[in-house]
């Protein structure tokens, strides 16, 4: 049975991700060493545990569990959903010894971690992620988050979890659509520093995106060694821990702009955001126009989403997207930051980008709509 562990080494907070299959359904041999009493807390939301949750409570054994099921969507990372989880949690009586797992994706991941974040100054929680979005970012790293009117994760912490559990059995479960957006994640880490794994891709993204559980162990435990590595040199993102927002930028505004609705799923906004931070980059003259070129192909060979186009329904102007932009955590001194490239692997991070350019992009982006 295939098995993988990468260690994030953080000092007294160090933690291991295993990825692999059955660690679900042996989830109480992989917890057990972590808990003082035989007793956890299952945060997820209503799909998963519709999917998954029976089969956790099966894998735990003996040990205890109380859940609490969450609306579905990015909408339950909310100040309402929050002060449930917290009252939830604090009802139950968990001590700080004791253990929370998030039980899904991102936003479960993100919510629950930030709950456990504040509950009694920061109680240990286990990441257990269902999507491959959250299996090869969002549940590593220790950033927890809820939205705000503002924006997007402006309301957070960062808290590491005590391990992480990514079952590739669960991605089989996924829709379509769902394991797509999650690949915008892994694309993602190829862009950004390793332009060997993003030539892996091309090559192997199809039979991953099929169900090649070998391809889909690799891609996942490479993108897990680049976060951790990055993690690890820069917890809370100081500086290099800021290439991890390759895309961010375009993704967190275009995600504002279509209500946080299931008009763009995250790692769509990620892919989308990718080949823009290309297509700026070039216009910049910081790499070959075949750069972006070879990014969109990529994405469409594998049926993503590329393009302003691509998103249903009307999308504000260039001019609002940039306002859109200017409330990203990024921003420094009233700066945008962006992520861009020299290159596919070789990406940095700058506030040198002329306005004038970053509007034409997205001036160019939009006028493609109708076409």
């Amino acid at each position: 049975m295939i098995r993988e562990t990468v260690h994030v080494p953080l000092g007294d907070r160090s933690y291991d991700v295993i990825i692999g299959e059955g660690l679900i359904a042996n989830a109480a041999s992989e917890l057990r060493p972590l808990l003082p009493r035989p007793r956890v807390a299952v945060l997820t939301d209503e799909n998963v545990a519709h999917a998954h949750l029976d089969a956790l409570q099966s894998g735990l054994g003996d040990i205890q569990m109380t859940a609490l099921s969450l609306p579905v969507g990015e909408a339950t990372k909310s100040w309402p959903a929050l002060e449930k989880s917290v009252e939830w949690l604090l009802a139950e009586k968990l001590e700080r010894r004791d253990v929370m797992i998030a039980l899904g994706g991102g936003v479960i991941g993100d919510l629950g971690g930030f709950a456990a974040a504040i509950v009694r100054r920061g109680i240990r929680f286990v990441q257990i992620p269902t999507s491959l979005l959250a299996q090869v970012d969002s549940s590593v790293g220790g950033k927890t988050a809820i939205n705000s009117g503002h924006g997007k994760n402006l309301v957070g912490a960062f808290h590491q979890p005590a391990l992480v559990l990514a079952d590739i059995g669960v991605l089989d479960t996924l829709a379509p659509r769902d394991f797509l957006a999650g690949y915008g994640e892994v694309v993602k880490y190829g862009l950004l520093g390793d332009a060997e794994f993003f030539a892996w891709l091309e090559t192997n993204g199809p039979a991953l995106a099929t169900g090649d559980r070998a391809l889909r162990t690799h891609a996942i435990k490479r993108s897990v060694e680049m976060k951790a590595d990055i993690v690890a040199r820069d917890e809370t993102e100081q500086g290099d821990r800021a290439l991890l927002n390759l895309g961010h930028t375009f993704c967190h505004a275009l995600e504002a702009a279509t209500g946080y609705s299931d008009r763009l799923l995250h790692g769509e906004g990620v892919a989308i955001g990718c080949a823009l931070a290309f297509e700026l980059s070039a216009r910049l003259g910081l790499c070959s126009q075949e750069e972006p070129s070879r990014v969109r192909a990529h994405l469409k060979a594998m049926g993503m989403k590329t393009d302003l186009a691509d998103i249903p329904g009307d999308l504000p102007d260039a001019d609002r997207l940039i306002d859109l932009m200017g409330q990203d955590k990024k921003v420094i001194d009233g700066k945008l930051r962006f992520i861009l490239a020299r290159g596919i692997g070789e990406a940095f991070v700058t506030d040198d980008v002329p306005r004038e350019t970053l509007h034409g992009v997205l001036q160019d982006a939009l006028s493609s709509i109708g076409r």
